[in-house]
């Protein structure tokens, strides 16, 4: 039997602690640039697109699995690592949250869940099924 997974700490910074702040709150936040109004994933400071200023917006945290892949072997396995597209346009590269794996499909409906990182690191948002 295999350890459970442990999710490292991320390093929070100036510009990224209102994002780990709301997730211990249980909510999810994303950027929205105020030039161009494109929303975008991880929150930063500029626009990825047109280098204007952002704003952190809340997000519904709902999105479907774009592309996923599952792991078997190694520490902490099975684990699933996915692209989800947030129902706001963005895609997440994230862990999917779950003891079924097998039963994971590409187009399935995720929602947003928050897990404590190895440490006292923040919680990190991660997706599993959504039950809805």
């Amino acid at each position: 039997m295999s350890e459970p997974r442990k999710i490292p700490a991320p390093q929070s910074n100036v510009e990224n602690q209102r994002f780990f702040d709301a997730a211990a709150e249980g909510t999810l936040l994303i950027g929205q640039c105020d030039a161009c109004g494109q929303p975008h994933y991880y929150p930063r400071a500029l626009c990825p697109f047109c280098f204007a200023e952002t704003r952190w917006v809340e997000s519904a945290g709902k999105g479907e699995i774009y592309s996923l892949s599952t792991m078997r072997r190694g520490a902490g396995a099975p684990f699933t690592l996915a692209y989800v597209t947030l129902d706001e346009g963005p895609a997440v590269l994230t862990n999917i949250a779950t003891d079924d794996h097998d039963s994971l499909t590409i187009g399935q409906r995720v929602r947003v869940s928050f897990v404590p990182s190895d440490g006292d690191g923040p919680l990190v948002p991660m997706f599993a099924p959504d039950g809805d």
